[in-house]
């Protein structure tokens, strides 16, 4: 009897050893540092993965913070305070022509339009970039995606920055909507939610999306150094799978589903304004389905960067784009 007694405690202590192990193991979750450019509906699908828990799914526990411009997230990347920066690709390029060894890496594209609007003082349902002549508009930092945008339709409507119209580079990205209310500017550019509430509180008008006038444009990618990719590969591709969970999820779900999903990221908002807003980037084509940049969208934002005179050569495509993690995404889905 006692034989038996002894060996039940062997066979429960190596059950509870199991256990505790595969406790531990579905327990521990790696932390990722991630750095967003602003807090925007713009990136409905990253918020869906957070709020869905397919970062958990991941194994991955992501710390979000708001950097408030690509600037911003890139000085944070590269000094080590964050992970995985979100933030226009153009960063990545200043970042490789100015030398640096421990390149920042693009590995996943969310969005492929512009996502700001942009939003005058008076309603005007007849809106056109002609009536923007002789008027100031703000436009955001110098060398960043939303001023090189919205000077390319600009441009390619006819009006040149400076000549036919002042574009004021001189105030901070996150500081846009505060300066635009205290009444500097005739018009802004604002991202949703910022843009709907001006309308909401009689601040402003959203009369025009910048993304809609402006077509395709690798806008918004997900980037860390390449050290940190070499010694994390299997962190940054279950980051990818949960992006690449949150896109599939959003173009399968309404835009009231979508809302309801995210609504804790935007406390202060309700579901329905929420909704509205989401209908609206999928009414664009915001998002970039598969999450792979490729070569021929990365060609096109390098020659709006040259015609905005802020570079005269790119950088390859190969020495900070991988599509590598974006496509594995794609295949390791399961519904």
């Amino acid at each position: 009897m006692k034989k038996y007694i002894s060996l039940l405690v062997v066979v429960l202590m190596v059950a509870s050893l199991f256990l505790a192990g595969c406790e531990q193991k579905t327990t521990e979750k790696q932390d990722v540092r991630l750095v967003e450019v602003t807090h925007s509906i713009f990136y409905a699908p990253q918020y869906v993965a957070i709020e869905k828990g397919f970062f958990d799914e991941e194994g991955l526990n992501v710390e979000l913070t708001n950097g408030g411009g690509a600037d911003k997230c890139m000085a944070a990347l590269v000094s080590g305070e964050a992970d995985v920066a979100f933030m226009g690709p153009e960063a990545s390029v200043y970042v490789y022509l100015q030398g640096r060894e421990d390149q920042p890496i693009n590995f996943a594209q969310l969005t492929q339009r512009d996502g700001s609007f942009i939003v005058g003082r008076e309603a005007d349902d007849s809106f056109s970039i002609a009536k923007l002549k002789g008027k100031t508009i703000l436009g955001g930092r110098k060398g960043g995606v939303p001023l090189m945008t919205l000077e390319y339709v600009l441009k390619q409507n006819g009006l040149t920055p400076g000549t036919d119209l002042d574009v004021r580079t001189d105030v901070q990205f996150d500081m846009m909507a505060g300066a635009f209310a205290s009444g500097e500017a005739d018009y802004t550019t604002l991202f949703e939610p910022l843009a709907s509430t001006f309308e909401k509180q009689g601040n402003g008008y959203v009369l025009a999306s910048v993304g809609e006038m402006a077509g395709y444009i690798p806008y918004t990618c997900y980037s860390s150094l390449e050290s940190y990719i070499e010694k994390n590969p299997e962190v940054v591709q279950g980051f990818a799978n949960a992006l690449y969970k949150g896109m599939v999820w959003v173009e399968e779900h309404t835009a009231e589903e979508v809302a309801e999903a995210i609504l804790p990221q935007f406390a202060d908002s309700d579901v329905k304004f929420i909704a509205e807003i989401v209908q609206t980037y999928k009414d664009l084509d915001t998002w970039n389905p598969d999450l792979v940049l490729g070569e021929d969208g990365y060609n096109r934002l390098i020659d709006i960067m040259k015609t905005a005179g802020e570079i005269e050569e790119g950088a390859p495509y190969g020495e900070i784009q991988t599509p590598d993690f974006a496509v594995k995404a794609k295949q390791n889905y399961k519904k």
